[in-house]
């Protein structure tokens, strides 16, 4: 997994995989979530967006599949 660069209030942390769509974030409150299925487009978008956190909360929580971490 690849570590993309995050400036945000609540995440501390965002790992990408290229090969299957994996999407990790780590928090700041120490809580992770892995979620599968994710278009690069999408976790470049969210590493870039003005408010990282709220483009999770709008665009990725609710659209990619959560795993067990």
């Amino acid at each position: 997994m690849e570590e993309l660069s995050v400036k945000s209030k609540i995440i501390k942390s965002v790992y990408f995989s290229q090969e299957d769509g994996r999407l990790r974030i780590c928090f700041k409150n120490g809580e992770e979530r892995l979620f599968e299925g994710v278009p690069s487009s999408e976790a470049r978008a969210m590493t870039a967006a003005p408010s990282p956190g709220h483009y999770y909360l709008d665009r990725i929580r609710t659209r990619f599949r959560r795993l067990a971490a």
